[in-house]
């Protein structure tokens, strides 16, 4: 028999009233509504060594990461990753941080998505939905944004991961997380997973746009346009069968033809490599060196995976990548940045979740 009362419904919250034909000493509820709950990867609360290690500790203990067993991965994660890669970590982070709102460029655009869809959905249906995001690893925490939902009134909630590709290690932990907290409600909301949006006309509308407007902003029109993914060990698509690879490359075909553009345009490449197993590939830290010595001085990197800007994009890529890219003698990096809050990334957000909202509102 459980041994801590269930938890209640916020009654101070400004709407709550109480429930037609209920008694008149009834407790009194919030108003009924639908949450829409973002999820990105996440950030650490700071720079400092013991901020990123528990981040770190939180993100590579993840099964859906790094899938070796605890036995053997996690002595080597804790006793030598962790004594040494929260320095360089900190270090990559601090060169990239929001100084003036203390926190992560990730953090900072995820707000501000979430509030620009806030008025969107509420202008559409009059304030019957709430919008608010967590992060997978670090905080806000999944389990507190759902804990904070169910206060509130919200007896259905729509779960969206910004991840326009599947991956186990991004998607799928992301469902975790959020599946893991429903199991903490006594009274559970319904719930939808927003599915993985890869091929979605508004979406890949969006990526072209960006992509003309940087293009429009260059001295010279690139010789090529990098489209640059967070990789994965290639093991999880040979043994695990995950459409990662796949769901990337189909992006990269959609965007090209969009933009009208014949294949010696566009390449689809994949970065962030992590550990001594064989990833995803081409690198694209190899890559783009390889382009410059093969006389493509000029070339643009896109990095159609992340929803937001984050340490991969503007430290890896706009930093790492382009370092060796001109090391190789190129002349011209353009870095095209994510589409962020921009209105057609917007749009484009309210639009799969007006789609996925059917039925309930």
């Amino acid at each position: 028999m459980p041994t801590t009362p269930p938890k209640r419904l916020d009654s101070s919250a400004l709407d709550a009233t109480c429930p037609a034909h209920a008694a008149d000493d009834h407790p009194r509820v919030p108003k009924q509504k639908i949450g829409v709950l973002l999820a990105n990867l996440g950030t650490p609360d700071g720079t400092d060594y013991w901020s990123m290690r528990r981040y770190l500790s939180e993100f590579l203990s993840d099964k859906r990461v790094i899938d070796y067993p605890a036995w053997k991965w996690q002595p080597i994660l804790q006793g030598i990753i962790l004594s040494i890669r929260p320095q360089k970590s900190g270090k990559a982070y601090a060169s990239i941080w929001n100084n003036e709102a203390n926190e992560s460029p990730l953090a900072t655009i995820t707000k501000d998505q979430t509030a620009a869809l806030s008025t969107k959905l509420n202008a559409a249906y009059g304030g019957k939905v709430m919008v608010d995001y967590c992060m997978r690893y670090g905080n806000p925490s999944t389990k507190s944004k759902v804990r904070k939902m169910v206060e509130q009134g919200c007896t259905k909630i729509l779960f969206f991961p910004l991840y326009p590709q599947y991956a186990g290690a991004t998607i799928a932990t992301a469902n975790d997380a959020f599946f893991r907290a429903l199991m903490d409600e006594s009274w559970q909301p319904a719930a939808r997973t927003v599915a993985p949006y890869f091929d979605d006309a508004q979406y890949i509308d969006a990526l072209a746009q960006s992509v003309e407007q940087a293009y429009a902003k260059t001295a010279d029109k690139p010789d090529i346009l990098v489209c640059s993914y967070h990789g994965l060990p290639e093991r999880y698509l040979l043994e695990n069968g995950d459409p990662y690879h796949c769901q990337c490359h189909k992006t990269t075909r959609l965007l090209k033809e969009r933009l009208g553009w014949d294949n010696s345009q566009i390449i689809t490449t994949f970065q962030s490599k992590f550990g001594p197993e064989d990833w995803l590939q081409p690198y694209t830290v190899e890559e783009v060196a390889r382009q410059a010595q093969a006389g493509n001085k000029k070339i643009a990197v896109i990095a159609p995976a992340f929803s937001a800007d984050c340490i991969e994009t503007l430290e890896e890529i706009n930093e790492e990548i382009r370092e060796s890219f001109e090391h190789a003698g190129g002349t011209q990096f353009t870095y095209v940045p994510c589409l962020n809050d921009t209105p057609a990334h917007i749009d484009a957000l309210a639009r799969i979740i007006d789609d996925n909202l059917r039925g309930w509102i």
